[in-house]
């Protein structure tokens, strides 16, 4: 098994979707665009989202596991995805690479 590198490319945030639909909440994402994590196999890194993992695990699961090629050639790297978290509001985009490095 292999680690994955996690890597924030982008934070969106509609405010309008927020204004008409969402309930005020005091506090929300604390990822930053350019912020890296190291998954170690399937193990979910220290202070990543609990809810962006669910949306992203599967594929890093695959990664670790030696697979790729999502979609039949989706990403110009195939041992590479990119996956958006499930929050419709503030959405956060991530790159998903496969490691050379054996995971611990």
């Amino acid at each position: 098994m292999k680690k994955v590198k996690i890597t924030v490319v982008r934070k969106a945030c509609y405010q309008d979707l927020i204004e008409k639909y969402e309930n005020p909440i005091e506090h929300a994402c604390d990822l930053c665009e350019g912020q890296i994590f190291i998954a170690n196999g399937w193990s979910r890194p220290e202070g990543f989202c609990e809810s962006a993992w669910e949306s992203v695990s599967a594929f890093v699961m695959t990664l670790a596991h030696g697979g790729g090629n999502f979609y039949d050639g989706w990403m110009k790297n195939e041992r590479s995805a990119l996956i958006s978290c499930n929050d419709g509001f503030r959405p956060v985009s991530f790159l998903l690479e496969a490691l050379d490095e054996d995971a611990e």
